[in-house]
């Protein structure tokens, strides 16, 4: 195992093209001071949309990638300069980049042999990786006979067999169907907690990160946005970036004006009659007229049981998906989502009232986007 420290790390590419249709904007960091470390044995997810700079970040980590400005480590040991052989990193790329003429006993040797290892330390190290990633009745057939799935199992064992410091999966999972995707999920987290590697991969599915992560590094436009364990992003995300990109279906965001009526606040909305009680402990960091975003999650509003001093709102979409129901209304231009596992049902048109739960909800600065809490939170 090891532990691996990047400090203040950035990645410029710079456009050498000069063709009319080159980029406006030449030398944009592709990663931009990005520091954050993975402890011995922890699971580490980089997530975010593509384009955020988590494969060039993977890369670099790998030594496939030249680093612009800022270090690595590898325990104590700075690998800025260290050839990708010299890393003892073990990768998984997103494609599987399996050898065709070989069998899948000789494609997960090829690395041990290119070290001159024996052949019984190499049967020994495959006999061990095999059943941890359930290849061992595929040891002799070719990669063209394996199906998507079997090729993903080689391909991470193959990375593993030599018991590499550190594991880098890169989009492992991107390449398979939905059911696929989630037995391999099961099938990487229990490896994990087998062989008990210091592991980061590389995804833009949230619910892979979450699922499998011990932290997340949440990345936009190449910056780190929010570093946590999974619960912590969900629950507390830093930024409205954050909150739209965590959860599925994703939080609710909605531009409010704060209003103050009788001695209490109020949420009101552009174009709608909705009104929502503000909780107390915003209060001190709110003010009359103040704009703000305030983001809910759809499983924390529900229709109230009970007449509640809000205004009613029609249902204008309701979507019976077997295990939940969706039910949606209109806030002036923007649709409010809720989710319920309730076996209710709603016609398209019927007036509701709402009931958001005052400690689940989540107030940015449309500005900034930055996170808004009270004196009481930040203290």
């Amino acid at each position: 195992m090891a532990q691996l420290k990047l400090e203040r790390v950035y990645k410029r590419y710079v456009n050498s093209d000069k063709s009319f249709f080159k980029k406006a904007k030449q030398n944009d960091y592709a990663v931009e001071n990005l520091s954050f470390t993975c402890y011995d044995g922890e699971f580490v997810g980089i997530l975010g949309p593509s384009g955020c700079g988590k494969t060039t970040t993977l890369r670099m980590i790998a030594g496939l990638e030249e680093i612009t400005g800022g270090d690595i480590y590898i325990g104590e040991t700075r690998i800025n300069n260290l050839l990708p052989k010299d890393r003892n990193i073990g990768l998984a790329f997103e494609d599987y980049a399996l050898y065709p003429p070989l069998t899948v006993y000789e494609n997960l040797a090829f690395n041990m042999r290119a070290k001159n290892r024996s052949d019984s330390e190499i049967k020994r190290a495959i006999d061990y990786v095999a059943p941890l990633l359930k290849v061992e009745e595929l040891l002799r057939m070719k990669p063209p006979a394996l199906s998507g799935g079997q090729k993903q199992r080689v391909n991470i064992a193959r990375a593993i067999v030599r018991r590499p410091g550190l594991l880098l999966l890169d989009e492992p999972l991107s390449h398979l169907d939905g059911k696929m995707r989630q037995q391999l999920r099961h099938e990487i987290k229990r490896m994990h907690h087998e062989i008990k590697c210091t592991t980061i991969i590389v995804t833009h599915d949230q619910m892979e990160a979450m699922s499998l992560s011990d932290r997340i590094v949440i990345m936009k436009d190449g910056n780190l946005q929010q570093m946590g364990e999974p619960i912590e992003v969900y629950d507390n995300p830093a930024n409205e970036f954050v909150a739209g990109f965590i959860g599925e279906p994703p939080m609710n965001l909605l531009s409010s004006v704060i209003s103050r009526a009788d001695g209490a606040f109020l949420f009101t909305f552009p174009e709608s009659e909705l009104r929502v009680e503000v909780p107390k402990r915003y209060y001190d960091a709110l003010s009359d007229g103040q704009r703000v975003t305030l983001g809910v999650r759809p499983v924390d509003v529900v229709v109230a049981k009970t007449p509640t001093k809000g205004s009613s709102v029609p249902i204008a979409i309701y979507e019976n998906l077997g295990d939940e129901r969706r039910v949606s209304v209109r806030v002036g231009d923007s649709l409010l989502n809720m989710t319920t596992s309730e076996d209710v049902w709603y016609e398209r048109g019927e007036m509701v009232q709402l009931e958001f739960k005052a400690e689940k909800t989540h107030l940015f600065d449309p500005e900034t986007g930055n996170r808004i809490v009270s004196r009481k939170e930040g203290s």
